[in-house]
C-alpha cells in the first residue's frame, strides 16, 4: 500500500532588496515623522551650533547698524526714512537664514559618512526620509532665529509699518526662501564627500547676499555688477521682504521672489533624491 504525498507547497514570496519577511513599511509619513524628530532632537542637543543660531544674527545685527550703519547713511546712499537700519533688517534675516541652512549640509553629509544611512536601508521604510528630517529641522531652527533677529532689530531701532495681512505674508517669504536654500543645501550634502567638503561648498553660496541689495543698493555698485546684483535671487526676495515690513507694494520682485524660491526648492529636492538614490542604492 503506498503513501500520496498530498502536501501543498507553498508559494514563494519575493522580496526587494533590504526587505524582511514579515516586515511591512510604515503608513505614509510615518517614518519622515520619526527622522524629523531625531534631527529636531540632535539640534536641541547640539547647544553649540543652536548657540550661533542665536548669537550670529544678532552680532551681524548690531555690527552692520552700529559699524557700518554710521558711515553708509552719511555717504547718503541709504533712502530709507528710517535709517540704515530699516533697510538692512532684511539682508540681516536672509544672510543669517543662509548660515542657518548651511549646517544642514554638514548633518546630511556627517549622516552620509558615518555608516547610518546603511542601516536604514535594511529597514522597512523610505530611507531618503532622512533628508526631510534635516530640511524641516533647519526650517525650525532658522525660523527661531528669525525671530530673534526681528526682536533685536525693534530693540536698536527697527520700526516696521507693516500690518498683519503684510506681516503674515512677509512670514510666509521668510519660511519659503528659508525651505528652498535648506533643500539646495541638503542635496549639496548628499554629494558632499565628507561634512567638511560640505561645509566649503556651502560657504561659496554664504556670498550671494553680499552681491544683492541686501547691504547696499544696487545703483552703487559698479556699473558691470548692477545687473547680476539686480536679477540674482536674493535680491528679488530681500526687495519684497524689504517692501512688505514697510509697508508698501514690492511690485515686480514679489512674483520674482516667489518663482526663485520655487524654483530653487525644486532643484534641491530633484537634485537631492536623484544623488541620495546613486548614493544610497534604494529608493
Amino acid at each position: 500500500m503506498s503513501t500520496t504525498n498530498t502536501t501543498t507547497p507553498q508559494p514563494q514570496t519575493t522580496l526587494g532588496p533590504g526587505r524582511r519577511p514579515g516586515r511591512r513599511r510604515p503608513a505614509p509619513g510615518v517614518a519622515d515623522a520619526v527622522l524629523i524628530g531625531r534631527s529636531v532632537r540632535h539640534s536641541l542637543r547640539d547647544v553649540e551650533t543652536m548657540l550661533m543660531a542665536v548669537l550670529l544674527p544678532v552680532m551681524l545685527m548690531l555690527m552692520f547698524t552700529y559699524v557700518f550703519g554710521g558711515a553708509i547713511s552719511a555717504g547718503g546712499t541709504i533712502a530709507q526714512d528710517g535709517g540704515y537700519v530699516d533697510y538692512v533688517v532684511p539682508g540681516i534675516i536672509l544672510t543669517c537664514a543662509g548660515f542657518g541652512a548651511s549646517s544642514a549640509a554638514v548633518d546630511t553629509a556627517t549622516d552620509m559618512a558615518n555608516g547610518i544611512i546603511d542601516r536604514f536601508r535594511t529597514m522597512p521604510m523610505r530611507s531618503s526620509a532622512v533628508l526631510t528630517g534635516h530640511t524641516v529641522a533647519s526650517l525650525a531652527r532658522n525660523l527661531v532665529a528669525t525671530a530673534v533677529v526681528i526682536l533685536v532689530a525693534l530693540l536698536v531701532g527697527f520700526r516696521p509699518s507693516a500690518g498683519p495681512a503684510q506681516w503674515l505674508a512677509a512670514a510666509g517669504l521668510v519660511a519659503l526662501y528659508i525651505l528652498a536654500i535648506t533643500t539646495l543645501f541638503t542635496a549639496i550634502g548628499v554629494v558632499a564627500g565628507s561634512p567638511q567638503a560640505a561645509s566649503g561648498y556651502g560657504f561659496v553660496l554664504l556670498f550671494l547676499p553680499y552681491l544683492s541689495s541686501a547691504f547696499v543698493p544696487v545703483e552703487t555698485m559698479p556699473g558691470w555688477l548692477q545687473p547680476i546684483a539686480e536679477y540674482q535671487p536674493i535680491t528679488a526676495v530681500n526687495e519684497s521682504l524689504r517692501a512688505l515690513l514697510m509697508g508698501t507694494d514690492p511690485g515686480w520682485y514679489g512674483p520674482a521672489a516667489v518663482a526663485w524660491c520655487i524654483g530653487i526648492g525644486a532643484i534641491g529636492v530633484i537634485w537631492g533624491a536623484a544623488a541620495f538614490r546613486r548614493r544610497a542604492g534604494r529608493r
